[in-house]
């Protein structure tokens, strides 16, 4: 039995474990403090207790059973977010047991808990004729007009995460001679993407307009309206105002909810629609999987710059392009670009 009690090891756990142990990105361990807050904020309820007086007893695998009821009843949590909180728990719970051998047991229970199997949703993203529509309605005039067309346009030819969009720096950017952006992704993870010639003009523009120079390295691209760095909810709220008239256009039963993370799909769509290899749109976005990089050669900037000339904007639209290519039904391919 140890005298530890739960204040010092959730301070272990983030200080040193999530932070230095797994080096993980201030980001992910937000995820992780957001959903142990949620979990023992739940706990205290039940237990009329307050956070301070906790003791590692009351945390159990019953408690954590009531908890993710809590969340889809309650809360309303889709499957795939209950899934993904309990995930944090199997993480926390493990730690526990290695700091404190009498919760093993209840670790143990909470690691056999299984995940909820999960319908997988439909794959959405923009169609070409819905690209172009929104290019050419975006405002030429205001004080934000220039700034959201360049965000826009940065997301659809990156498929940049929008973390990645919000972390973007000026010294990221190479807008001279070679037309490259490099983004810092998940895992800590560098990737190197080309830039349309059409998009380093306007990022150019965007950077003189709000005089910004490379003697500012470490300055945001992207800027509220305040001068301070763009957060993913700013970006998120940008990216539905300026495409309301789409989802207005849609007939669909179900109404599309336009977030950044579509546009990542809409680039990953369209490249497979132009006909570049699978392989170099997971290089493209980041998300090469441990099994592909075994088995092909890391692809090079080369070949993303010319996939790149494929789905160039003045090339959006093609007449003799299919609406419904055959891949849309494969459900391999559904299935990984929704994992994107």
């Amino acid at each position: 039995m140890t005298n530890l009690t739960l204040g010092p090891i959730l301070h272990s756990f983030f200080e040193d474990h999530l932070k230095i142990q797994r080096s993980l990105r201030q980001t992910s361990i937000k995820s992780y403090r957001d959903v142990i807050r949620l979990y023992l904020s739940f706990v205290v309820k039940e237990t009329h207790h307050s956070i301070t007086r906790l003791s590692l007893s009351e945390l159990t695998f019953d408690s954590v059973l009531r908890f993710l009821k809590f969340l889809e009843e309650s809360r309303g949590n889709h499957g795939r977010t209950r899934n993904q909180r309990l995930a944090v728990l199997h993480t926390f719970f493990k730690y526990m047991a290695l700091r404190a051998p009498e919760m093993l047991m209840e670790a143990e229970r909470v690691g056999a808990i299984p995940t909820k199997r999960v319908a997988p949703s439909e794959t959405a993203f923009l169609e070409r004729d819905e690209i172009e529509s929104l290019f050419s309605s975006l405002p030429t005039k205001g004080r934000f007009a220039l700034r959201d067309h360049t965000l826009l346009l940065f997301l659809y030819n990156t498929g940049a995460r929008v973390q990645e969009v919000a972390d973007l720096q000026i010294s990221n950017l190479e807008l001279d001679n070679q037309f490259r952006v490099h983004l810092h992704g998940k895992g800590d993870k560098w990737r190197v993407c080309p830039l349309w010639a059409k998009t380093v003009s306007l990022l150019k523009q965007l950077l003189h307009e709000e005089k910004k120079s490379a003697g500012t390295p470490n300055c945001p691209v992207f800027t509220s309206r305040n001068g301070q760095t763009l957060t993913r909810f700013g970006i998120y709220k940008i990216v539905r105002h300026h495409t309301q008239h789409i989802v207005k256009k849609r007939h669909d039963t179900t109404p599309l909810k336009i977030s950044p993370h579509i546009f990542r799909h809409t680039t990953a769509v369209h490249l497979l629609e132009a006909g570049v290899e699978i392989n170099v749109i997971r290089a493209w976005l980041g998300h090469i999987s441990l099994e592909t990089t075994n088995r092909y050669a890391e692809i090079t900037i080369r070949m993303k710059e010319e996939a790149l000339k494929i789905c160039d904007p003045s090339s959006i639209v093609s007449e003799e392009a299919p609406r419904k290519p055959i891949w849309r039904d494969d459900s391999a391919l559904l299935k990984w670009l929704e994992s994107l």
